[in-house]
């Protein structure tokens, strides 16, 4: 399993995506998914990683993760994971908790405080809910521009 920086152009990174967003918005209302596009994945300040198993040309695709540089409400920088995704025919197999590892040790490099994220609130989260318990992260209230809401659930892990 490795992890690499993805620029979003090859067709396995776009279809988890379609997949990825497609379930956001099974999941919740649309004005309650809170995802980066396509064009939001490429922002300056989001790093955008895939995880493969394997090497090329017989890599696949495991899944994916983001990293959204933000500043806290006392000025601090702050990082937000989003986009996190496992291809369904990689489920248990550690990509996700491997990605996620990938992002806390890369945010605690670049010297957030903190690290934070928002996910939807319903059964299909779950196992979401889950990893991240699992890596430290506990609940807490909304950050940045987010506001309480029904369908989300805010997390975070002080570094």
């Amino acid at each position: 399993m490795h992890i690499t920086p993805d620029d979003l152009s090859g067709p396995e990174i776009r279809a988890l995506l379609e997949t990825h967003f497609a379930g956001m918005l099974a999941n919740s209302p649309k004005d309650k998914c809170h995802f980066l596009d396509f064009d939001g994945l490429k922002g300056p300040d989001v790093t955008f990683w895939s995880v493969w198993t394997g090497d090329a040309p017989d890599a696949q695709l495991m899944g994916c993760g983001a990293l959204r540089e933000m500043m806290g409400a006392n000025g601090s920088k702050e990082g937000e994971i989003k986009s996190m995704r496992t291809d369904e025919g990689h489920l248990r197999k550690g990509a996700g908790a491997e990605m996620l590892r990938h992002i806390i040790a890369e945010a605690q490099r670049r010297g957030y405080v903190r690290l934070n994220l928002e996910t939807g609130s319903g059964a299909a989260f779950d196992a979401a809910h889950a990893l991240y318990l699992a890596h430290g992260f506990t609940y807490c209230g909304p950050f940045g521009d987010y506001r309480e809401d029904p369908f989300s659930r805010f997390m975070t892990k002080p570094l």
